[in-house]
């Protein structure tokens, strides 16, 4: 592989937060969104946001499941039914069921505006990160993590990237060359 088709492939790992030893620093941005679902959004569409209800359709629940489907995604072990468990109960459930599937149970109301909720991921440290006064120039091969274990920084890449945030527009995506604050 030429030396500019590595560069590239390696911008492209780090932009999507894989290293060169397969570690996953995180999210591409500090505050990328997690997409989590809305499921009083879904509950709405599906049931009226009504947790409990049971039409008689033979589907149960805020989020209308089959009793087959609550029952083979371990709804069984809180009730016979998602109508009869708490909502909690059936969003554990629901949670399951979408590792798995995705909406796809939920093909209509699964595409209402508003579905996935954002939640931030904070990255920076409980503390206020200290520089030590010490700098240090990126190399190839390098991620925030592996700088962080070879000076024993306190609080890891999340301290690094504190420290280092108005240089470093993501904490999976450094550049050789770069100088950080250690």
């Amino acid at each position: 592989m030429s030396g500019s088709r590595r560069i590239r492939l390696a911008l492209v790992l780090a932009t999507a937060g894989v290293t060169g030893a397969g570690v996953l620093l995180g999210p591409a941005t500090p505050a990328q969104a997690a997409r989590q679902v809305n499921w009083d959004v879904v509950a709405k569409c599906e049931s009226g946001g009504r947790w409990h209800i049971n039409t008689g359709n033979g589907y149960y629940g805020g989020l209308q499941f089959s009793r087959s489907t609550w029952k083979s995604n371990g709804g069984g072990k809180y009730a016979p039914t998602a109508d009869k468990a708490t909502k909690a109960q059936q969003i554990a459930i629901a949670n399951k069921l979408h590792a798995k599937r995705g909406l796809s149970p939920w093909p209509v109301c699964g595409k209402k505006a508003g579905v996935y909720k954002t939640t931030t991921t904070k990255t920076t440290p409980k503390k206020k990160a200290k520089a030590t006064g010490k700098t240090y120039v990126i190399k190839s091969g390098d991620t925030l993590a592996s700088i962080a274990r070879k000076y024993k920084v306190k609080g890891g890449w999340r301290t690094l990237y504190a420290l280092n945030k108005n240089t470093l527009r993501s904490p999976a995506l450094i550049f050789p060359g770069q100088r950080i604050r250690l």
